[in-house]
């Protein structure tokens, strides 16, 4: 069990194992990501998808079989929809992570929570307050400062990863309408399928149409690619180590005390873009950080609040 059961049958919260575990895989997935730069060197995100979820699924159907949830979705099609459309934002980003720097495509990604307001607010017609509308400004402030729009200009490959953190904002709010009950591991098992799906068919259309550009983004099949190897191996364990970590710590905790700690993957992805690839941030993109992540801090003690104080609508 991921939790202790007290004496009255309930689960007992367990934040610093949540905590240590949510940490953990942020430290694994800032470490990991920081490679797709490389592996964009040889390959296109496409071939490098089909290559990591044929790497994945022995894993995933190990970890089945020694218990750690079924791999058969109780309800296919809402599990399948969410799956298309979380793959629609790990594709964005994936394609992020070849073309700019790990903490501009992670600043993209970490819109979501921005984004779930927003679709609170305008699809859904909740009423968000006026904290969760100052943490929305402070987020797109801290967005712009990252991705320094002001001084780049606005284009395809600048918007990627914020498309991406609106298709992964969707994604959550279908994981709690949709997929209530489904298996963590059956969750991401159709993540995996329908992510190899739509790259073999994509790779396909570039080799019969002939789209292929040479680029990260429209690159026919390479062979051979015994260079990169390893860093697509690194990247289906450590992916599935990391996502497994964090289904722990969310069995451990309170969604909203765990979700805090999902921020300091920005911090250690600069850390280690850093450490082994050279990479230096500006003081205005350290700053954009720190907004993000105070949007994220603010958010998330708000939902709090509101889970202690049902009363209150900020």
């Amino acid at each position: 069990m991921c939790a202790a059961i007290k004496s009255n049958g309930q689960f007992e919260n367990r934040p610093r194992a949540a905590a240590i575990s949510m940490l953990g895989a942020m430290v694994i997935l800032g470490f990991i990501d920081n490679f797709i730069a490389r592996i964009s060197e040889t390959v296109g995100v496409w071939q490098f998808v089909i290559l990591r979820s044929l790497f994945m699924a022995p894993l995933l159907m190990f970890m089945s079989y020694v218990g750690l949830g079924s791999l058969r979705p109780k309800n296919w099609a809402p599990v399948l929809a969410r799956a298309l459309i979380l793959s629609t934002s790990m594709f964005l980003y994936f394609g992020a992570l070849g073309l700019m720097q790990i903490s501009e495509a992670l600043a993209g990604l970490f819109t979501s929570p921005i984004w779930v307001l927003l679709i609170n607010a305008i699809v859904q017609r909740r009423r968000i307050g006026p904290w969760r509308v100052f943490a929305v400004l402070v987020g797109f402030c801290g967005t712009l400062l990252v991705l320094q729009l002001g001084g780049r200009g606005i284009n395809f490959v600048m918007m990627m990863p914020v498309a991406a953190g609106f298709f992964y904002a969707v994604s959550s709010i279908a994981t709690r309408s949709w997929c209530a009950g489904e298996s963590a591991l059956g969750l991401l098992g159709a993540n995996i399928l329908v992510l190899g799906c739509m790259a073999a068919s994509v790779q396909v259309l570039l080799y019969f149409l002939s789209l292929d550009t040479g680029g990260y983004l429209a690159r026919s099949w390479v062979w051979p690619i015994s260079d990169v190897v390893p860093y697509i191996v690194l990247q289906a364990v450590g992916s599935l180590a990391g996502v497994f970590c964090i289904i722990r710590a969310y069995q451990m905790d309170e969604p909203s005390n765990v979700a805090v700690f999902e921020y300091s993957v920005m911090i250690f992805a600069s850390t280690a873009a850093w450490l082994f690839f050279g990479q230096l941030l500006s003081f205005w993109q350290v700053l954009g950080i720190g907004l993000i992540i105070l949007a994220g801090l603010i958010i998330a003690f708000r939902a709090k609040w509101s889970e202690i104080s049902p009363q209150s609508s900020r």
